[in-house]
């Protein structure tokens, strides 16, 4: 037999789950939460790997979704800017404690992580300081 636990319905993660599930899009999230606005190819270098395909698609879906925002100015050579919409912005309030138990699991000092830029270290620190 098993111990009956409190449930929680899933259903309405059937929308959402397949787009976060995707390799890229909770990195993109991540970033753009890290770096506020953040342009086409600033997104590419910091996802070192993503292919421009891969990238702009999963940008549209994550758009579609209502998680980011892509702002156009009509400016000559053009210029298009990326953020989070404030549902992207709580997911990524959501993935912070994913964040954070991985980084434990895997022994990651998140201040000295090689893989980050500087100032998204900084901006790591400053953040988890908002959540406690």
């Amino acid at each position: 037999m098993y111990e009956k636990k409190e449930q929680t319905c899933i259903c309405p993660l059937k929308g959402v789950i397949d787009l976060i599930s995707k390799k890229w899009s909770l990195l993109i999230i991540n970033t753009l939460g890290n770096c506020e606005k953040l342009r086409f190819n600033q997104i590419m270098q910091a996802l070192q790997g993503i292919s421009p395909k891969t990238l702009s698609d999963t940008l549209k879906e994550l758009q579609t979704e209502g998680l980011i925002k892509r702002e156009a100015f009509a400016e000559i050579p053009p210029r298009v800017e990326y953020s989070l919409t404030n549902d992207g912005t709580e997911l990524r309030k959501s993935i912070i404690p994913l964040l954070e138990w991985t980084a434990n699991r895997n022994n990651i000092n998140k201040e000295r992580c090689e893989s980050c830029p500087p100032q998204i270290r900084t901006r790591y620190k400053a953040n988890l300081g908002e959540q406690k």
